[in-house]
């Protein structure tokens, strides 16, 4: 009988840095010979990370929460990745849910008696953004919404990274992480790291203990993720970096996210983007992905008519 599978959840608010610490720990995986699968959750009906992970194994559920409406679409992948073991054995799995997933539902499907045999849940990994923390769980500039899926991902969490460490001071830091231990609790295990970047044997180290068989009649307890929004842009012409850099830095705070894929009038270059943290990253696409020009917001509360405007003047900038 092939061993248990171990299981990776991630976890983390929108922008923490979840799936830059995905890529992170599969080029591990790669150098060291071992076939991860991956499951990547996104709310919008568009995948645009899936060139980072052209050749892996990976499963998309969009336009969606498995943590929600998507959870019997999770249980049917993991039925799927079971006849699919027969013939392509996997050495580990990893799970990102969505920034607003409770990784508590994701936890009960993988406890369920389905997948005990198959599968072992070895961690769940929560990614908080330092740089953002405090703002996030200010009654002043958050809603009660945010603050309340936040503590949930940190009290869930078995393992705590603390990320963008490098964009707070040192005092702010420890603040941070007295707060965050405060909620998650003082024995969870606590790495502080910046670019999501972590040491490989620490991010796949057990930090679950044995875990109670969950009854497939168990009640689930779904999350209204109706306040959550994405806005995407398309049709879009060649941008100036410098200039769509600004842009995004202007963005108002309702928008946690952004990502896609941008076309460059300077180096004529087809790019994805990630925004969060008020920070833009570029990075360079293949010509052979096809992928069309495209800008989504994520974010709560966001005023979709002043967005739009504000695009329709970013290209005119352009033009």
């Amino acid at each position: 009988m092939q061993k248990q599978v171990p299981v990776y959840i991630l976890s983390g608010f929108l922008g923490s840095g979840k799936t830059t610490v995905l890529v992170h720990v599969l080029e591990h995986c790669k150098r060291n010979g071992l076939k991860p699968g991956i499951i990547l959750n996104e709310i919008g009906e568009t995948n645009v990370e899936g060139h980072l992970f052209d050749d892996q194994r990976v499963v998309e559920l969009l336009n969606g929460c498995i943590c929600c409406t998507l959870q019997d679409d999770l249980k049917e992948t993991m039925n799927d990745l079971i006849r699919e073991m027969n013939e392509s054995p996997l050495d580990l799995l990893f799970i990102e849910g969505t920034g607003v997933a409770d990784p508590l539902e994701i936890q009960e499907v993988l406890l369920s008696k389905s997948y005990r045999e198959q599968f072992v849940l070895t961690s769940i990994i929560t990614v908080v953004d330092a740089s953002h923390y405090t703002e996030f769980q200010s009654v002043f500039t958050s809603s009660a919404e945010v603050r309340k899926l936040m503590t949930e991902q940190l009290v869930c969490g078995s393992m705590i990274l603390l990320n963008k460490t490098d964009l707070v001071s040192g005092k702010q830091l420890e603040k941070v992480k007295q707060k965050v231990l405060k909620i998650a609790g003082e024995h969870k295990r606590l790495v502080t790291c910046t670019n999501g970047m972590v040491e490989p044997e620490i991010l796949l180290s057990k930090t679950l203990g044995e875990l109670p068989i969950i009854e497939e009649t168990t009640h689930h307890h779904h999350h209204d993720h109706s306040t959550v929004q994405t806005i995407t842009m398309e049709n879009l012409p060649m941008l100036n970096q410098e200039t769509v850099t600004k842009w995004f830095k202007q963005l108002p705070p309702s928008v946690f996210r952004g990502k896609g894929y941008l076309q460059l009038v300077d180096s004529k270059q087809l790019v994805s983007f990630q925004y969060a943290s008020n920070k833009v990253r570029y990075t360079q696409v293949s010509p052979s992905a096809k992928r069309d020009p495209i800008i989504i917001l994520i974010g709560m509360e966001m005023d979709e008519s002043d967005l739009k405007k504000r695009c329709n003047e970013l290209i005119q900038l352009n033009n």
